[in-house]
């Protein structure tokens, strides 16, 4: 197959690459920087810029799915412009990609999204399965409605969508894990707020394989890319350090400090959503189930 990916240098787009090259799948990607740009037989560069709307057709060229990971960082301080280059950077570019579809000649019939289980609305009690009906009242919940609207317009052109509801990404680098062990290693580690909150995780070569999966199946629909077992913020913070040999430091970081300190984006560590996969489960056979199991993958 021929796969177009846009964020394929990014932490996911690099490791799903890698998973489709070893299946022997063809990668095209969409890059903003020209030296990104490669020209090997199985990956193919093309460039495009979101700012003057310009992008390279020739990259659809035999390809039948399009896998939309671009999207600016979250994890930066959320000023008014910022905000909007948060969800700009995901519809804007999702809405460059379908009116490329509708004016150039092409044999795409299935679009991916990602999105993110920050969809759902804080809780410590509800499980959040797909067919939740509301989104998080919040800023991230906002991103996330107007995300997923912009990936249905392709349905308008026949062509079948998915979302994949990403939950938080365990990696050796890059991710959540990387900022999480960065106060550990320097022995100023403790859980956030009450560490009470959930925190559905997925391994990122699990993740990989779920976007590699509805990839090769041609599946459709809303998917939670989580595994199995959630935990707590304070859970995922003593096993880090377990695995690491590092002490935490007592108390817990309290919320109005997190506040203080990241303001509006204090919300991307205290809230909660204890989120199933088990929709995902019926189709993907995960790797990593067990958070130490993941952990020890990544830190051991």
């Amino acid at each position: 197959m021929n796969i177009l990916i846009t964020g394929a240098t990014g932490l996911i787009g690099q490791h799903l690459t890698q998973q489709l090259h070893q299946a022997k799948h063809t990668v095209h990607y969409l890059t903003t920087s020209k030296d990104k740009i490669e020209n090997q037989p199985n990956y193919k560069g093309f460039y495009w810029n979101t700012r003057t709307r310009e992008i390279d057709p020739a990259c659809l060229e035999g390809v039948t799915t399009i896998v939309h990971l671009a999207g600016a960082s979250i994890a930066e301080r959320w000023t008014d412009d910022y905000k909007k280059t948060i969800l700009n950077s995901r519809t804007e570019t999702a809405a460059m990609l379908l009116e490329t579809l509708k004016t150039h000649e092409n044999q795409v019939s299935h679009f991916i999204s990602a999105s993110a289980i920050g969809a759902y609305p804080s809780s410590r009690t509800e499980i959040y399965t797909e067919s939740y009906p509301e989104y998080n009242p919040g800023f991230l919940g906002k991103v996330v409605e107007e995300w997923e609207a912009s990936a249905d317009h392709f349905k308008s052109l026949g062509i079948r969508v998915a979302k994949v509801r990403v939950g938080v990404v365990l990696a050796e680098k890059g991710g959540a894990l990387e900022q999480l062990i960065k106060p550990i290693k320097m022995y100023v580690g403790a859980p956030l707020g009450d560490g009470k909150q959930w925190q559905s995780w997925i391994h990122v070569a699990d993740l990989a394989g779920i976007f590699k999966t509805l990839i090769e199946n041609k599946l459709e629909g809303v998917y939670n890319a989580v595994a199995p077992h959630p935990v707590t913020n304070e859970t995922l913070t003593r096993e880090a350090a377990q695995i690491l040999n590092k002490p935490l430091i007592v108390p817990k970081v309290p919320a109005f400090a997190l506040k203080l300190l990241l303001g509006e984006m204090a919300a991307i560590v205290l809230e909660s959503q204890k989120v199933s996969g088990a929709k995902i489960e019926s189709v993907y056979d995960f790797k990593f189930t067990q958070l130490n199991q993941a952990l020890k993958n990544l830190l051991g």
